[in-house]
């Protein structure tokens, strides 16, 4: 049989994706990439907010014309989406062969079988060990933890993924290694809060620890983390960070705001003070950073004064890569209950005119970059031929800009060169390569 995955959300998701597809190898099943040709189809759905629920019903209903009008004949829907809302899609979806929520995760293969009519020779649940990296052959993700006790109100992940479990280290430095063996060469170290790693376990945070064993591991050339919670990130931490020449000078940090009485009600463990002490810290010890956060604009009693703060802030800190979100209402969040909700059009105005300013701060950011050269790992062409594509360490898979790279001469996907960057296009850079 063939199958064919869609890995919807974040990358934490998309391991479990690979997992899977693992699962599958080993039952000698062949992976496709086009949907035409699945026998089977699986989607691994995000349920965090509005947007990923609207865009993984959507997926499922597209998908579901493959079964009834292609090759399709099994349609097998898990993950997050699935967690929050079983009932109400096994009626709402007939379409829908299998639905597995993530606590099903540890029978999933039974299940499968069961459904296709195989055998199921073993118990088959996700291993790490067994995962099969979608991400090409220079970048992979290694998951250390799993779940969240953060217990912030608009956020509905604890319910979905449950409390914060660290895997132990042993385990994650030999995940590691076997990646390295396999030519992987760039390794995104996450969790939904990678600075609370270890503390479950061992009674303490271990993120510097394990990115320094990391550094250790030969083949490794770039190694990032994400994400970083402001009130857990440590003098230690950024003096690895600083230190180890492997390690990206990159933080991804998700401030969410910088109001107190905001961040009070979103029961954040940082006030302002706080905040803005760190970046400063950070900027400081570590020169040329590259500094990344993410905003809520419209979160539950947000005032006008409350937002000004945020935006006098943005502008002061300015961060070189910010994303912002419109808060959304999420079942069973305790902010969903709150009756102070903001109106839509005021959500988008804030939101509007925060994301000006970011693009300002960012287009400033990158045009100061011009003439200076940087080391560039190349993933791909543009469509026309006419560039490389590739990524420095300022940038993150997926999320930030990238390198327009022009070569009198062919480079090898995978490879990386050193660039000049010679002009500005938006999000991203232009660059040549030189000797």
């Amino acid at each position: 049989m063939k199958v064919g995955f869609i890995s919807l959300g974040c990358s934490k998701n998309l391991i479990d994706t690979e997992m899977c597809i693992g699962i599958f190898k080993k039952e000698k099943m062949e992976i496709v990439n086009n949907p035409e040709e699945a026998d089977i189809i699986v989607i691994n759905t995000c349920g965090f907010i509005s947007s990923a629920k609207e865009e993984a019903i959507n997926t499922i209903l597209e998908m579901a014309d493959y079964k009834e009008n292609g090759n399709c004949k099994y349609l097998i829907v898990m993950g997050c989406l699935v967690k929050r809302y079983k009932k109400e899609l096994e009626k709402s979806l007939p379409e829908v062969d299998l639905f597995l929520s993530i606590d099903e995760y540890d029978n999933l293969w039974e299940k499968i079988a069961n459904l296709i009519g195989a055998e199921a020779k073993s118990k088959n649940t996700l291993d790490y060990m067994d995962r099969v990296v979608s991400t090409g052959n220079t970048t992979a993700y290694l998951k250390i933890a799993e779940g969240c006790d953060n217990r912030c109100t608009y956020c509905a992940i604890p319910a979905i993924r449950g409390p914060y479990i660290s895997r132990k280290f042993e385990d994650i430095i030999e995940e590691a290694k076997k990646l390295a063996n396999s030519g992987i060469k760039e390794i995104i170290v996450i969790a939904q809060d990678t600075t609370k790693y270890g503390i479950d376990l061992y009674g303490k945070p271990r993120l510097a620890e394990l990115l320094q064993e990391l550094c250790k591991i030969e083949g490794f050339k770039w190694i990032r983390f994400l994400y970083a919670y402001p009130e857990s990130i440590t003098d230690e931490l950024i003096k690895v960070v600083k230190e180890n020449e492997k390690i990206c000078k990159y933080f991804d940090i998700p401030l969410q705001h910088f109001s107190d009485s905001v961040l009070k009600r979103m029961n954040r463990k940082s006030d302002s003070k706080s905040i803005e002490n760190l970046i400063n810290k950070i900027r400081k010890e570590i020169p040329n950073v590259i500094l990344r956060t993410t905003m809520i604009v419209g979160f539950p009693g947000e005032t006008e004064e409350d937002f000004i703060e945020l935006y006098e802030f943005v502008n002061r800190a300015k961060f070189e890569k910010l994303g912002a979100f419109k808060y959304s209402k999420e079942d069973g969040t305790p902010a969903s209950r709150i009756k102070e909700q903001i109106h839509p059009k005021t959500k988008q105005a804030r939101y509007n005119k925060l994301m000006e300013l970011e693009n300002k701060i960012a287009t400033i950011k990158l045009e100061e970059k011009i003439g200076n050269i940087y080391e560039a790992l190349i993933e791909g062409k543009t469509e026309d031929g006419e560039y490389y594509i590739g990524r420095s360490y300022m940038d993150i898979p997926d999320e930030d800009g990238v390198i327009f790279v022009k070569s009198k001469e062919n480079i090898e996907i995978g490879n990386w060169i050193n660039c000049r960057i010679t002009d500005v296009a938006q999000y991203d850079l232009i660059g040549e390569k030189i000797n």
